[in-house]
């Protein structure tokens, strides 16, 4: 196990510790749970890069993490009526969506495509709408509503491109 699988195995320990806080009325301490989690996801791509040390363990389960993070923060905050059911739901249809074929393509051998510019600008916007939120600042409705349209079209890319390399291989 190597210090980007670490990193990435934190966040599925900060997902619970997440929602104890956020539950029992500490959302500034979950807040800084979650940007720990940003924090570390950017940690373990640079260092995986970086250094070399880019794992299938690692390529499947740092977008797994990121996922069920946001998960979890969607059903926090559906449920503490910071946002809308609607957002919650086209959300959760999308990220559901996105681990299950992940894992039905992996299982059948075919290769994953890596992040690129429009999926870092997407997790960037989805963590400035969770920002604007927490600290119930205006504005955080409508750029999670941005974010959501930007992961749709974010995963239109990443179709076509595992299409090209996947029928390439």
């Amino acid at each position: 196990m190597n210090i980007p699988n670490i990193l990435t195995m934190s966040r599925f320990v900060m997902i619970p510790v997440f929602l104890v806080l956020y539950f029992n009325d500490h959302p500034v301490i979950a807040l800084f749970v979650v940007l720990l989690a940003g924090l570390t996801d950017l940690l373990d791509g640079y260092i995986a890069r970086r250094s070399g040390q880019i794992t299938t363990t690692g390529i499947m389960l740092d977008p797994l993490a990121d996922k069920l993070m946001m998960l979890s923060i969607v059903a926090a905050l559906v449920i503490g009526g910071e946002i809308p059911w609607a957002a919650a739901a086209v959300m959760a249809f999308r990220e559901v969506g996105m681990i299950a074929s992940s894992a039905f393509f992996h299982f059948r051998g075919m290769r994953t495509v890596p992040a690129n510019v429009f999926g870092k600008v997407t997790t960037f916007i989805y963590y400035l709408a969770i920002l604007l939120l927490f600290l119930d600042l205006r504005g955080g409705v409508p750029t999670l509503w941005c974010a959501i349209a930007l992961s749709f079209v974010t995963t239109g890319v990443y179709l076509m491109k595992f299409r090209r390399l996947n029928r390439a291989s």
